[in-house]
């Protein structure tokens, strides 16, 4: 249980992370990255709710928090949970797969917009970076290690 939690807060922390970093280029530089990372314009049901900018910033750490569970736990069966590449490699694809949903919005960068791509898929290697990071940190921690 006491796993459980560590790994939610990887989830909520790093999502922080990516949120703040999305947020400050998209206020600095009006690519509309921020607004990619909470839109749901593509998911049935979901699409037609009233949401304000705090509702969709929790939807985006709840998925946060289920994708560290997910790759954790994946990793773990692995034994590669320590190793830093495959938290970059998923998280990084998981981007660039995400970006393509920028087509079903009018708020979103445009799908050739290569500047927007490159914030984006930076701030989904921050991402990546950070989750093991607090793996690491939170997690994997032994009293042994320095």
């Amino acid at each position: 249980m006491k796993r459980l939690w560590k790994l939610i807060s990887v989830g909520v922390i790093s999502g922080f992370i990516l949120g703040g970093f999305l947020k400050m280029v998209e206020h600095d530089t009006g690519k509309a990255v921020y607004v990619l990372l909470l839109n749901v314009d593509y998911i049935p049901v979901i699409k037609d709710w009233n949401m304000n900018e705090a509702v969709e910033f929790g939807l985006h750490l709840l998925v946060s928090v289920l994708l560290v569970l997910c790759i954790y736990f994946l990793f773990k069966r692995w034994k590669v949970q320590n190793q830093i590449l495959p938290y970059i490699i998923v998280n990084v694809l998981i981007g660039c797969v995400l970006y393509f949903t920028t087509q079903f919005s009018e708020r979103t960068p445009d799908l050739t917009d290569m500047t927007a791509l490159m914030y984006w898929i930076v701030g989904h290697l921050m991402y990546g970076i950070s989750v093991w990071v607090l793996v690491l940190l939170l997690v994997e921690k032994r009293e042994d290690r320095v």
